[in-house]
């Protein structure tokens, strides 16, 4: 399964979130850090809604260590972008486990230093409530809005 690993992250660095949401099972289960968990047609729409927002910056996505077997697999991959609210460089390192079914991602859980995220991301603020749960409930209320409003936008333009 390491070519599905490695078509989404292709996808990924040339911002083509439909190639993306093709590796994804219709039944996937998406969680991270900063969205929480998501699941079916709300997980492809954050990475359409991510890729839409990058397209025409400085964004850049790195992939290694891919693993996997039929049933699970795991990579490495680091994302190097401008935070657009602070216009604050950041650098993610974050390690993904997946799960395969009918050849495709099911369960697909990212992780990474979310207190290292807010220091580069928002700075001396980051720094100060990045360790606090206040600050991650509120980060994903906030990213989940932005998705809201995106599904929103994409509903109305169908």
């Amino acid at each position: 399964m390491n070519n599905v690993i490695e078509t989404f992250y292709n996808a990924f660095s040339n911002l083509d979130a439909e190639t993306m949401a093709s590796c994804y099972h219709e039944d996937i289960v998406f969680e991270d850090p900063a969205f929480g968990v998501l699941k079916g047609e709300r997980a492809k729409n954050m990475w359409r809604m991510l890729c839409e927002s990058q397209k025409n910056k400085d964004f850049q996505v790195t992939f290694s260590n891919i693993t996997s077997n039929n049933n699970e697999g795991s990579a490495s991959w680091q994302a190097f972008y401008t935070f657009s609210k602070t216009g604050r460089k950041v650098h993610n390192i974050i390690d993904a486990r997946f799960e395969f079914k009918d050849g495709k991602i099911i369960k697909h859980t990212d992780t990474f230093n979310l207190h290292k995220w807010s220091k580069q991301a928002l700075g001396l603020k980051g720094f100060i409530l990045g360790r606090t749960k206040y600050f991650s409930n509120k980060l994903k209320a906030q990213t989940n809005k932005l998705l809201d409003h995106f599904e929103k936008k994409k509903a109305s333009s169908n």
